[in-house]
């Protein structure tokens, strides 16, 4: 049975004991792994009464608010929603083991590229606690073994969620490993654990991302912030384009695919402006906007942007409303301004719909739909890691298939060279 905090050793005996599962996951067939899968499924609803408990004196404890608080609440439907998510990457493909080419060399070789597990995947996150399970779920499917690094404030409800899937049985000791997160020691000794774990995966905030991308000694795979952007066209549908934007303005502020900015073809923008801004301020938005915006939307409560507005992932209900010349604005203004994660267009012109999709250099770029769709489960992966803004080994969200690196399986008859 995998180990939680409530013993007392230290990271770098988790790392060992993480090494030396991940040597006997690699061996699962798919059928025990998704054994073990379903039996966390169950486990986490026999139990969620405990889970909400923990994450009840979490949230009270914290002292967040809004948006921020809603990250770290567990909800009777959110562990329902976790559980059943555990079911449906019991039931996608196993990766491992699948082969990606394969070929005859005229000497008789027969030489064959397959998927196998990374390894030990260390993950450091901040107070999302789903995120405990969905991660621990995907590495076991690929299996792989994971070292988890939660946030403080989600520490009681991690705690008892990684007992809950250690307790199942026949999953080896060290296979999912959670280390102390009252200091930042524990980051530290994860990802300088060059050797002992094959990749660190970030998931929060830009600053946490920096910090391990800067001075991880272990390969790292970024999940990036969201400074997400819709932009309206002169062609747009603005029926179509009001309900894209206040679902990935309001749906759910607190997450990275959320829009936080909205652009306008200067030819459209003096119907749309006014009429956009005012349903955001009536669905409890913070409006900020640029000079052109402002005048024309002259009247309602909009604030003056700055610089570091455009940059910035807001993660609340507030966004910001810029004016632009066209498609090739929109596509300028975002490429300069964005974190690279989801994008989209509102117009009914496919040509400038397909050279927004070209030009946009973001992981995810969509033509009439919200950017809350960038999301492993949306896209039929079932759970995911993160989405990776990043262009190596990955990109957008990420889940099985990313999960695993390969290897060549090299079969002859007595050839020598």
């Amino acid at each position: 049975m995998a180990t939680t905090t409530a013993n007392p050793i230290s990271t770098q005996e988790r790392l060992l004991r993480a090494r030396e599962a991940s040597a006997k996951l690699a061996l699962f067939s798919t059928d025990e792994k998704n054994h073990l899968l379903l039996a966390i499924a169950d486990a986490i609803e026999k139990q969620s009464e405990i889970i909400l408990a923990a994450n009840h004196e979490d949230v009270e404890r914290s002292g967040l608010e809004g948006a921020m608080r809603d990250r770290l609440l567990l909800t009777k439907a959110r562990i329902e929603e976790m559980a059943q998510g555990v079911r449906e990457v019991a039931a996608l493909g196993d990766p491992i083991g699948e082969t990606l080419a394969e070929w005859t060399r005229p000497n008789g070789l027969r030489i064959r590229k397959v998927r196998v597990p990374l390894g030990v995947i260390g993950i450091i996150y901040e107070s999302r606690p789903n995120v405990t399970v969905d991660t621990a779920v995907l590495a076991l499917k690929t299996g792989n073994a994971i070292v988890l690094r939660g946030g403080k404030e989600a520490a009681r409800s991690n705690q008892k969620l990684v007992e809950i899937l250690a307790g199942v049985p026949g999953l080896p000791d060290g296979a999912i490993e959670l280390l102390d997160s009252s200091t930042r020691e524990s980051v530290q000794e994860l990802i300088k654990a060059r050797g002992l774990v094959d990749v660190i995966i970030p998931r929060g905030g830009t600053g946490l991302i920096a910090f391990v991308t800067e001075n991880s000694s272990v390969p790292v795979i970024e999940t990036g912030a969201g400074n997400c952007h819709i932009f309206v066209d002169e062609t747009a549908d603005f029926e179509m384009a009001d309900r894209i934007v206040i679902n990935a303005k309001t749906q759910r502020p607190s997450v990275c695919n959320s829009a936080e900015k909205v652009l306008v073809h200067e030819r459209v923008a003096a119907e749309y402006v006014p009429r956009i801004v005012k349903k955001l301020i009536d669905a409890g938005v913070e409006v900020r906007g640029d000079n052109n915006s402002r005048n024309l939307a002259a009247g309602l409560s909009i604030a003056a942007t700055t610089e570091q507005d455009w940059y910035e992932e807001y993660l609340r209900l507030c966004m910001a409303v810029c004016v632009v010349a066209n498609v090739d604005g929109a596509i300028a203004h975002i490429n300069r301004y964005s974190t690279k994660h989801s994008d989209s267009i509102i117009t009914t012109d496919e040509a400038n719909a397909r050279k927004f999709l070209r030009g946009v250099d973001s992981a995810a770029v969509y033509w009439n739909a919200s950017t809350r769709f960038t999301d492993g489960a949306e896209f039929g992966f079932g759970a995911e890691m993160g989405i990776s803004t990043q262009k190596l080994h990955c990109r957008g969200p990420f889940a099985l298939a990313e999960l695993t690196s390969s290897k060549y399986e090299i079969v002859g008859t007595g050839q020598v060279r």
